[in-house]
Parts: structure tokens; C-alpha cells; sequence
């Protein structure tokens, strides 16, 4: 029951509609500030049409928002016309909402969910952000962006919008959420809920201690392969004794044309001593198994089916799991309780050092262990399934090891493994399982990276992984720990690194071989079409662009020195009679970070220099001499930049003095006039701008 002083009681109680009346006639603003408690997405269903016939205009997802007034909470839906405002990572928990419009469903649309309570059915059609702007600016925190220590799930809820159990979408007939920026991971408790009980487990104190297996692997392929109706056409009720050697991430298929209830499934590779086989775990078996097994796992299986594999050869199978027709009965066993003669084979593992990768081919699976010391931020990438909707969440991570100066680089996508991802911090040991080698081919020193596969799975120190797994005892492990126990912690936490932008491998050098790269189509964006892309970018999402424009500023910092760093600009460039400059706009924007390259041969960037403000007029000293490519360009002005109030002034701000009108950022295609280019000159260039979006 909701406070007497609740701001939802007095603005929601007026605006019930009528049986079978349109609830957009019956909207309610509320005046008063609300905060945001949780955002929580799903994916449309067939159902979901009823609430927003628009809502395929505005992509597939849908929101849930948990508000409170600081009396009582209450669950909306988010009008989907809104979604932009969620991934731009403008509206999210902690903002704080002004003027939000509430409209109820109407009545003939509440069956549709059963789960939940009418008084739960609100829509949030419009709203004011407060507090949390899209590019963090601190001026704009109120007071409810600081409430987050608050006890939320201590506040009664809204009339009789409390559901028992675990919360479940509104608008979907789903029973578990998404995560907000990935498909791939888990999102909610009740992946983490003890497990199921069983039936068997009532009568296994009548059984005896040593288990044996009434069938094997190869006699369920044999049996399938020939035909046996027992096999192909009914449940196996036989015991089926196997040990996971791989795991992979969980797959999402949720569809808008489609009904399911939780629309998920993963594969075990797994195996006896007679063979391996593919386990398929399909729908709510995810839920209640997914993260209680791992490779290594010894487990017991009845009452599934034997289908045949659906990407493997027609000589093959696999197992289906699933939780009715029929209900899979499954357990995890400890390996004293399996007979000796019927336990399966430990996992085996191919762990690669970094110089063994150096002459490994393209293509090779390996496992790795390194110490982490540079872990990126996270950032998410376009899918290229055809529709390039779905965003796939990824971070580069560096790791060292003792057998060459060469560092591991893991470009490390989403694994089902959020709580790992999450401690995945510089010093940490990690080990990562079944990643495929990519050698960048064209380069001129040696160029590879790691990434993941289906069965990619990463351990970290901190969350007791490496104890529990069997690669503990092997020797490539054993000799790291031993190079881990002689190196300096000092030194070596003086080199790590966390976050920032990262790109690699190295993008191209020249124009030359970028236009390779795009078998002879530039694919440059002029200005409008620029800024559009721009605007179509979602929270921590990456891409690149390429644009012919002249580099108009530079600025040059040694690290540490932040709040103390150069800035060269071209003054003639900079003028209000130079059309194709550069305009900064005074609007927030994302953060560009810019690497240029042109047809000639690369110049050398002259070192950061030590002192605040070094000579440059010193034709002995200075990086423009008369033989330097830099002679027929005007000199540069370098400027001393300091902090203000704190903060490092943005560009925006430097430019002030020199411009005199300011626009959303806009240029011009237009052909080069001089090839010779380098950093601090303002030449027609072709630049490669690495356009990031990750508001922190």
C-alpha cells in the first residue's frame, strides 16, 4: 500500500479510464520530481502490438522503469517513441524526471499479461530528464542523481503493483529481462536462484554410491543413426554420465512475430569414454542450469532427446534439453560418486605463450593466461548479420606473460560472464579458453590479435576461478606463476592502464593502402551526412568514419601532464573567411578522436617536450625547417592550455577568441592540394575519425 504522501497516489487515482475507453484521453503529469530506480528491456512479442501498434517504427525493445517519489515505487513502461532517450544513456537509473506524462492501458488490454496487476499498467509517453544529461555535465546533478545509497526496495509499492516472486516485463509475455547494452549476458536473479528441486533427488539416498551410466554416447548415436524408434521418436529415460569440456555463451532468439517465454538456449560440448557429443540446453533449462555448470562438470542426464546435429555432418547428434516434452531431469555429480571404469576424460587445454603466437597461423584455437594490464573500456560494435541491429559489447584487453616482449592482445566480445567482465582489472591473472587467433596480413611488423568464439570463457583472480578449474596443475600455468612471483609490483603497477580509447590493430598509414583496404571506394562523408551518422550512435557504441577535411588544431600532452599540455592551431585556417575549416559546435557531441594518414610516406611526431612552454622559433631546434615537408605550410602557434576550475577546458572554449561564429561540426569534400601532410600542419588531408560514444 503506498504512503499517504505518495506523489503517484495523488496523480494517478484521477485518471483511471473507463471500461473499453482510449487512455490517451485519461493522461496525468505529474509536477513534482520522481527518480529513476531501474531500467530493464526486453524484446517485443506478438502481444506487444496491442499496447504500441508503432512500436516497430522504434526498433525491437522495450523498457520497464522502476520510479519512486521517495514515498512509494511504481513500475511504467516506456512509450517506445522515448527508447532514443535510453540508448543515448540519457535516461537511466539515478536520473531525476520532471513533468512526466502518464497514460493507463485500457481495459480490454490487461489480460494480455497476467503476471501483473492493472495498477502496474501505466505508460510514460513524455518526460524531462534532470540530472543526468548525454555529456555528464555536473552543472545539471540534482538531488536525486545522489540518492543512490537510498534503500529503494524498503519503499512500499504503488496500490497493488507489488508481484510476487521475481519481476517479470509488462508489455511482453517474457519471464526474464535483458541487459541493457548486450544480448549475450544474463540480467536478473533468476539466473543465479538456487537449483531446481527434482524428483531425483528424493531417491538418491536409495541408490547406491557409485554411479553408472545405462547408456554411453556412442551407443545413443548408433541407435539414432540406425533408426531405433526409442531413440528418434521418444524421450530417452536412460542415465546419460558425461563431463562438460566446453561451454558457450548464451544465444537470444527472441523474435517479434513470436511468443516465447524465454527465448534462449545454449550448447555444451560435451563427453564420455566412448565419445563427445553437442548438449543443448533450450529456453527456461538456461535459467535454472546456465550458470550453476562449467567445463570440468560432471553431470547426469534423462529424460531428453536425441536430434540430429543441425550443423554438423548427418552422421552426427545432439542432445536436447529442455523443460517439458519431456521435463529433463538433470544433476551435477562429484567425481568420487562415478565408477573409475565410467568417468569421463578431464578437459585439455592448448595454452599458446605470446611467442608461440608469433608463428602460429591464422585461424589457430588456443587458451591463454597473462597478467592484465591494460583492460579497455567497454564498447559495443554493429552486428553483421544483415540487419546490423543487434550491438555486440566488446573491450581490448593486454596481457603480458614471461616469453617475449610482444603483449597478448584480446579483443574479449561478451561471454555470459558479466560478474567476471566486471573485475576484469589491470594486475588481475587471467585466463582465457578457446580464442582463434587474427593475423592482420600487409603490415609491416608483426600484427595479431586474439577473439572470441562460441566457447570463449575467461577466469579472473578475485572470484576463486582458477582453484576450482583443472588448468592449475598443467605446465605452461606453473612456469607464469613462477615469472609472476619474481616481478617488481611496483614497477609493474606503474605500467597499468584502464580505460581511454583504444584502437587497434594500427588503422592504415597512407591512402594508398586504405583505399586497398576499400578495394578502391573511399567511402568519404561529407558534412551533413556526417553529423547524421553522428546523431545515430547509441550509448558506448563505435564506428568509423572518413572524412576529407584540414586538421585545424592539435593539441600534444605527455602523460601525467594532463591539465598541461600544447595546442597548435592554424590562425589562417581558423578565420571567419576560411570555408573549409572545421566548425566546432557549442552543442554537447561525442567525443571524436581523429588519426590522419595521406599518400606520404609517415612523418615523425616530435617528442613531447619536458618544459611548459618550449621555443620553437630556434631554426636548430624547431620541427619546421626549411627541408621539412612543413616549410610551405604557415607555422603554427603552440598555446600552453591550464586547467579551469578543475576541469580541462574543453575545445569549445579554447577556440573562443579565434572564432567568431560557431556551428555543428561541418566540412567539405574537396580534392587535396598538397600530399605532403603530417600532425601540426593545415593541409587538405584524408582523415580516419574514430567517432566513440561512451558516457561514463
Amino acid at each position: 500500500m503506498a504512503a499517504t504522501g505518495c506523489v503517484f497516489q495523488r496523480t494517478l487515482t484521477r485518471t483511471r479510464p473507463g471500461p473499453n475507453k482510449a487512455s490517451s484521453s485519461f493522461s496525468a503529469i505529474c509536477r513534482q520530481f520522481v527518480f529513476v530506480v531501474e531500467m530493464q528491456r526486453y524484446s517485443r512479442d506478438q502481444g506487444s502490438s496491442i499496447y504500441f501498434p508503432q512500436a516497430v517504427l522504434n526498433g525491437e525493445d522495450l523498457y520497464d522503469i522502476t520510479l519512486t517519489d521517495r514515498d512509494c515505487r511504481l513500475r511504467v513502461t516506456l512509450d517506445p517513441g522515448l527508447n532514443r532517450l535510453v540508448e543515448r544513456h540519457i535516461l537511466r537509473s539515478g536520473a531525476t524526471l520532471l513533468n512526466a506524462t502518464f497514460t493507463p492501458a485500457m481495459t480490454a488490454q490487461l489480460p494480455a499479461c497476467p503476471r501483473t496487476s492493472g495498477e502496474s499498467r501505466y505508460t510514460l509517453v513524455s518526460v524531462e530528464v534532470k540530472g543526468c544529461t548525454s555529456d555528464d555535465d555536473d552543472d545539471d546533478e540534482e538531488d536525486g542523481v545522489r540518492m543512490l545509497d537510498v534503500d529503494w526496495d524498503s519503499l512500499p509499492w504503488f496500490g497493488s503493483s507489488a508481484v510476487a516472486g521475481s519481476l517479470v516485463p509488462l508489455r511482453a509475455n517474457r519471464i526474464v529481462f535483458l541487459p541493457l547494452w548486450n544480448n549475450v549476458d544474463y540480467s536478473g536473479e533468476a539466473w543465479k536462484e538456487t537449483l531446481p528441486t527434482q524428483e531425483e533427488d528424493e531417491d538418491e539416498d536409495e541408490e547406491e554410491d557409485v554411479r553408472c551410466p545405462t547408456v554411453t554416447v556412442s551407443e545413443l548415436r548408433d541407435a539414432f543413426l540406425s533408426g531405433h524408434r526409442a531413440v528418434t521418436r521418444r524421450a530417452v529415460q536412460h542415465q546419460l554420465i558425461i563431463r562438460i569440456i566446453n561451454k558457450s555463451h548464451l544465444m537470444y532468439y527472441g523474435r517479434t512475430d513470436r511468443n516465447c517465454e524465454c527465448p534462449y538456449k545454449a550448447v555444451l560440448e560435451a563427453c564420455d569414454r566412448t565419445g563427445s557429443v553437442c548438449v543443448v540446453l533450450w529456453n527456461s533449462v538456461c535459467v535454472s542450469w546456465y550458470c550453476h555448470v562449467k567445463p570440468g562438470d560432471i553431470i547426469s542426464l534423462s529424460c531428453y532427446r536425441v536430434k540430429q546435429h543441425y550443423q554438423a555432418e548427418h552422421d552426427d547428434i545432439e542432445i536436447s534439453v529442455n523443460s517439458r516434452n519431456p521435463a529433463a531431469r538433470i544433476a551435477v555429480l562429484p567425481e568420487s560418486s562415478v565408477a573409475p571404469e565410467y568417468l569421463p576424460p578431464a578437459p585439455t587445454y592448448s595454452f599458446y605463450s605470446s611467442k608461440k603466437l608469433l608463428d602460429s597461423p591464422h585461424g589457430v584455437l588456443c587458451d591463454v593466461i597473462g597478467l592484465l594490464m591494460f583492460s579497455g573500456r567497454p564498447e559495443r560494435i554493429r552486428s553483421k548479420d544483415g540487419r546490423g541491429a543487434e550491438l555486440l559489447e566488446y573491450r581490448w584487453l593486454q596481457l603480458e606473460d614471461s616469453s617475449s616482449d610482444q603483449p597478448i592482445m584480446v579483443k574479449l566480445f561478451s561471454t555470459s560472464q558479466p560478474e567476471t567482465h566486471r573485475k576484469l582489472h589491470p594486475l588481475s591473472v587471467v585466463v582465457c579458453t578457446r580464442l582463434k587467433l587474427i593475423k592482420v596480413s600487409d603490415q609491416t611488423n608483426s600484427c595479431f590479435y586474439l577473439t572470441n568464439t562460441t566457447y570463449t570463457q575467461v577466469y579472473c583472480t578475485g572470484l576463486g576461478h582458477h582453484s576450482e578449474m583443472s588448468y592449475r596443475k598443467l605446465r605452461p600455468v606453473r612456469q607464469f606463476l613462477q615469472w609472476l612471483r619474481s616481478l617488481d609490483e611496483a614497477h609493474v603497477l606503474s605500467r597499468a592502464l584502464i580505460g581511454g580509447f583504444f584502437i587497434y590493430p594500427p588503422p592504415p598509414v597512407s591512402l594508398e593502402k586504405y583505399m586497398k583496404d576499400r578495394r578502391g571506394e573511399p567511402g568519404f562523408l561529407q558534412g551533413a551526412n556526417f553529423k547524421r551518422e553522428v546523431e545515430r550512435l547509441c550509448y558506448r557504441e563505435r564506428r568509423t568514419f572518413c572524412i576529407q577535411a584540414t586538421i585545424a588544431m592539435v593539441t600534444y600532452c605527455h602523460r601525467g601532464e594532463e591539465d598541461r599540455c600544447l595546442l597548435w592551431m592554424d590562425r589562417a585556417s581558423l578565420s571567419p573567411s576560411s570555408s573549409s575549416s572545421p566548425r566546432l559546435s557549442k552543442s554537447s557531441s561525442p567525443h571524436f578522436s581523429v588519426s590522419s594518414f595521406s599518400s606520404s610516406s609517415v612523418l615523425n611526431l616530435p617528442s613531447t617536450p619536458r618544459s611548459p612552454q618550449p621555443s620553437l622559433s630556434s631554426p636548430s631546434s624547431s620541427s619546421f625547417s626549411s627541408t621539412s615537408p612543413f616549410s610551405a605550410v604557415s607555422h603554427l602557434t603552440p598555446r600552453l592550455l591550464h586547467r579551469r576550475g578543475g576541469k580541462l577546458c574543453k575545445r569549445k572554449q579554447l577556440l573562443q577568441a579565434e572564432t567568431q561564429q560557431k556551428k555543428r561540426p561541418w566540412v567539405t569534400l574537396q580534392p587535396e592540394h598538397n600530399n605532403n601532410t603530417g600532425v601540426c600542419v593545415c593541409v587538405r588531408v584524408c582523415v580516419c575519425v574514430c567517432v566513440c560514444v561512451c558516457t561514463s
